[in-house]
């Protein structure tokens, strides 16, 4: 009687589910990206003088690190399915860009899609998301904002965990931006997929307005800044919620600038300024590089500001900070100055007397009053 003998071809664990990179946005990432300004008009001579101009103007010294290229940086796609850039805009590569931008001790970052095209009209990256993560990490890609166009069909935690599972797989530790516009509640699953979450659809370069854009709307700071009502909960080091990218210095006041820029920081939002960085005028720069501002947006405690109260187009926002102190923001809504008083309850504030009065000040149209309370 023949007997038959049982081979196990193979025996292996089970695979644990892939992860995010943990170690990654401990704090807001801060950074730059091309899409505010220059929209679809980027190119290697622009990323390589922003990278130039990011060092030289005090922003790395004062803490951004990414150098983010955003949409229309494709070319083609080849026979096997590999991405390749747009060989007119970035003739050196892509890999030699990464390096240059990495010998300025500054990291770089790119944009793809969850659909096959990106809002752009580019090849997205829809099925070929191993294939595109293994590319990133060849050419030494930091940081991946991945959006959600053309992407009918698709569900959002499904496709984002796609590209999560293939840069996990990759090997190269990427901050994973998740860019879905909040339409599925991505702050309800976005902390184990990616770093970041867009809360909104677009901001625009205007204080307080709404713009139709012919079948979407793009939202000025104060009507985004209402949009993160209810979501603070969600935030924490590594996982935050992002109000999409900084407007301050593309055509907003001095005193919006100033407003917009603390605001983000106390939402403990990510700080991507959108400017040109290579024609910044000295007042901006000294908004974006305000290192006491810098400071409660990254914060190692990591809690996401609230809204105390509001009186007279005047909000008070409060955010808890490392070691027990606080930040207090008074923002001024209306055209208008308006004057504060504030009874305090406790502590010291730094620099500005003591709490054992009221604050009296006035606060003009349209900016903020920002203060660190720190307990004697």
């Amino acid at each position: 009687m023949r007997r038959l003998l049982l081979v196990v071809l193979c025996l292996a664990a089970p695979r644990a589910d892939a992860q995010k990179f943990t170690e990654l946005a401990k704090t807001p990432p801060m950074g730059w990206n091309s899409w505010n300004k220059f929209q679809c008009n980027v190119s290697e001579r622009l990323i390589r003088e922003t990278a130039d101009a990011m060092a030289a103007t005090g922003m790395k010294d004062a803490g951004y690190q990414f150098i983010n290229i955003d949409d229309c940086w494709h070319g083609a796609r080849d026979s096997l399915g590999f991405i390749h850039p747009d060989s007119a805009r970035f003739p050196s590569g892509m890999k030699s860009l990464a390096d240059y931008v990495h010998a300025k001790g500054l990291k770089l970052g790119i944009y793809s899609d969850a659909g096959n095209k990106t809002c752009g009209g580019r090849p997205g990256s829809r099925g070929y998301e191993y294939q595109d993560a293994l590319t990133y990490a060849k050419w030494g890609i930091d940081y991946l904002k991945y959006d959600w166009c053309s992407s009918d069909s698709l569900n959002a935690p499904g496709a984002y965990m796609t590209m999560r599972d293939a840069l996990a797989k990759a090997g190269r530790p990427i901050v994973f931006s998740i860019c879905e516009w909040g339409n599925n509640k991505p702050w309800s699953w976005g902390p184990s997929m990616g770093h970041l979450w867009r809360t909104t659809g677009d901001i625009t370069a205007c204080f307080d307005c709404i713009k139709e854009m012919g079948g979407w709307r793009a939202w000025g700071v104060l009507q985004i800044l209402d949009k993160q009502e209810g979501l603070r909960e969600y935030a924490g080091p590594g996982h935050w919620n992002d109000p999409d990218m900084l407007e301050v210095g593309n055509g907003l006041t001095p005193n919006e600038d100033r407003a917009h820029f603390s605001m983000w920081s106390m939402l403990a939002a990510p700080l991507i300024a959108g400017n040109d960085l290579r024609s910044m005028p000295a007042n901006v720069a000294q908004v974006l590089t305000n290192r006491d501002v810098i400071a409660v947006n990254q914060d190692s405690l990591g809690v996401q500001g609230f809204k105390y109260a509001a009186r007279d187009s005047v909000e008070i926002w409060f955010k808890p900070l490392v070691g027990g102190d606080w930040a207090v923001t008074f923002l001024n809504r209306s055209s208008t100055p308006r004057a504060v008083n504030f009874t305090w309850a406790q502590g010291t504030k730094q620099g500005a007397g003591t709490t054992a009065g009221p604050l009296v000040a006035t606060v003009p149209a349209k900016d903020v009053l920002m203060l660190r309370l720190h307990r004697a």
